[in-house]
C-alpha cells in the first residue's frame, strides 16, 4: 500500500470536522508560472509574461491516502498513544516498589489469542509446517514476562471473551424480543452492530453518530478483562483495583484508544482497567531486547492444564474455544443461540469474503429466524454507513481487513520464501534457476533500459 505526499489540514487543532476541507497538495509551480483562483474557485496556472493559463485538475484523495492522515485521531488520543507504549510498561517495571512496600503495584499482562496467533505463525519454521500450539506459545509468553519483565501473572483473554459473548447474546435477545412484541422496527434500536472495534467505535463517533443507537453496549473482552483483574482478581490478592497494573496485549493499535475511555475510568479508586496496551509487535520488540527465542520450550509447556491450575490458585480458564471468526465470533454465537433442530444456515460472499452474509432458516416452515452479515474494512464499512445494513438483524463490524487477526499491530511476516532457517525448497529452487529484470532510467539513453 502506497500513499500519496503530506496531506494539509488547514485551520487545523483537533480533528477533521464536517467544516474543514481534507486536501491534497499539488506540485510546487516552476517559478515563471504562479497560480491563480478565478471567482468559482478553480485553480489556473499562469505563465508570467503571457497570456497562456491552464486551468488545473482538481486534487482527489483516495481512502489510502484518508486514512494516511492522522486527522480521525484528535490531539488529546495522540498524547495517550504516545503514553501507552513498551517504553512505559518497562519504566513502571524497573520503578514499581518492592512487594513490602505500600505503594507497590501488581503488574497483571493479559494477552489476546489473535496475538498469540501472531507469535506461533512468527516462528513457524515455513508455511508448510504447522505452528506450535497457542497453549506453548502462551507458556512461553508467561515465561518471558515473569521471569524476565517480573509479571506477576499472565493471562489469556478467551474468558473475558467467553463472558461478552454471553452478554452480548442476552443484549441482541432483548433487542429482538422488544421489535418482535411492539411491532414497531423503526422506532427500536435493530440491526445490532457489534462495538467490540474500537476502530470502528471511533469512525462512527465522530462521523456517523446515527450509527450508535444501532451499536451493541457490551464492553469488549478487554475491557472485561480489565474489571476481572482489577476487580475480581484484586480481592482474591487482598488489594484493591488501583494497586493492580494492568497490561493488555493486544492486535490493534486502537485498543489502546479504547482503554483511554472515560467510561473504562474507576473514579471511586481513580485507576483505569486496563492501564497500558501493547501490541503483539511491542512485546516482540521487548523479547529481542531481552534476547529471548519464543521458539525455545519452557519448563511445564506440555504440562495437564489441570496440572497448571493446580499450581496457580487463581488462573482463570484458559484458550476457550469460540467456533467463528477470529474477531470474536459474535455473529456465530448468536447463529448457535438462535438454531433450532429444524434450522439451516446458508452463507453467501456478497463482494468479497471481507463481506459475507449469513441465513438461519426454518426448513419446516420456511421463516427466515436470523439474517446477519460479517463486514470488514473500511471500503466495506461504507455500505453500513449507506444503511445497507437495514436488512440484517445484525452485523459484525471490524476495520480490518480479515478481522482481528489482521490487526495493525500484528507481527509482520517474513519476507516470502524465507523461513527462520533461510530459504525453504521452493525459494531455493527459483532461486537457483530464475532471475528478475528492472527497469532502469539512465542519463544517456532516452526511456527505459532493461538491465539484467
Amino acid at each position: 500500500m502506497t500513499f500519496s505526499g503530506a496531506l494539509t489540514l488547514t485551520d487545523l487543532n483537533d480533528f477533521i470536522t464536517p467544516s474543514q476541507a481534507c486536501i491534497k497538495p499539488v506540485e510546487a509551480p516552476e517559478p515563471e508560472t504562479q497560480i491563480e483562483i478565478d471567482s468559482s474557485g478553480a485553480y489556473h496556472e499562469l505563465e508570467v509574461g503571457t497570456s497562456k493559463r491552464k486551468k488545473l485538475k482538481k486534487a482527489e484523495i483516495s481512502l489510502n491516502d484518508c486514512l494516511a492522515c492522522s486527522g480521525c485521531i484528535t490531539s488529546a488520543e495522540s498524547i495517550l498513544i504516545t503514553a501507552q507504549s513498551h517504553l512505559e510498561v518497562l519504566n513502571f517495571l524497573s520503578s514499581n516498589p518492592p512487594p513490602t512496600s505500600p505503594d507497590h503495584r501488581i503488574p497483571v499482562l493479559s494477552i489476546a489469542p489473535q496475538s498469540l496467533a501472531s507469535f506461533a505463525a512468527s516462528i513457524s519454521a515455513s508455511p508448510s509446517t504447522p505452528a506450535p500450539p497457542l497453549r506453548k506459545i502462551l507458556r512461553r509468553v508467561q515465561a518471558f514476562c515473569t521471569q524476565e519483565l517480573g509479571f506477576h501473572r499472565v493471562y489469556d483473554t478467551t474468558f473475558a471473551r467467553h463472558l461478552a459473548l454471553q452478554e452480548h447474546t442476552r443484549e441482541f435477545m432483548e433487542r429482538k424480543g422488544k421489535r418482535t412484541i411492539l411491532r414497531q422496527e423503526k422506532n427500536l434500536p435493530m440491526p445490532m452492530i457489534s462495538s467490540a472495534c474500537p476502530g470502528w467505535v471511533c469512525y462512527a463517533e465522530k462521523t456517523h453518530a446515527e450509527m450508535i443507537p444501532f451499536m451493541s453496549r457490551t464492553k469488549s473482552p478487554q475491557s472485561i478483562m480489565g474489571t476481572l483483574v482489577k476487580t475480581w482478581m484484586g480481592r482474591k490478592w487482598s488489594t484493591s483495583p488501583d494497586k493492580v497494573y494492568h497490561v493488555t496485549v493486544m492486535p490493534c493499535y486502537d485498543k489502546k484508544l479504547e482503554a483511554s475511555r472515560k467510561e473504562f475510568y474507576d473514579d471511586a479508586y481513580a485507576t483505569r482497567d486496563v492501564d497500558c496496551v501493547l501490541t503483539t509487535g511491542e512485546l516482540e520488540i521487548m523479547m529481542k531486547e531481552r534476547g529471548w527465542n519464543l521458539s525455545l520450550p519452557v519448563e511445564g509447556e506440555d504440562d495437564d492444564e489441570a496440572v497448571y491450575y493446580q499450581k496457580d490458585e487463581t488462573a482463570l480458564p484458559e484458550l476457550l474455544q469460540h467456533p467463528g471468526t477470529s474477531s470474536g465470533s459474535y455473529l456465530h454465537t448468536l447463529i448457535a443461540a438462535l438454531s433450532t433442530q429444524s434450522s439451516i444456515l446458508s452463507s453467501k460472499v456478497i463482494r468479497t469474503a471481507d463481506y459475507e452474509e449469513f441465513i438461519l432458516k426454518d426448513t419446516e416452515t420456511g421463516e427466515i429466524l436470523f439474517k446477519g452479515a460479517k463486514c470488514y474494512g473500511f471500503r466495506n464499512l461504507q455500505n453500513v454507513v449507506r444503511k445497507e445494513a437495514r436488512g440484517y438483524d445484525f452485523v459484525e463490524v471490524m476495520a480490518c481487513p480479515g478481522g482481528c487477526v489482521n490487526g495493525g499491530g500484528q507481527i509482520r511476516p517474513p519476507a516470502s520464501g524465507w523461513t527462520a532457517n533461510g530459504l525453504d525448497s521452493e525459494a531455493r529452487r527459483r532461486d537457483f534457476f530464475r532471475t528478475e529484470f528492472r527497469a532502469v532510467e539512465t542519463e544517456n539513453v532516452v526511456g527505459l533500459t532493461v538491465q539484467w
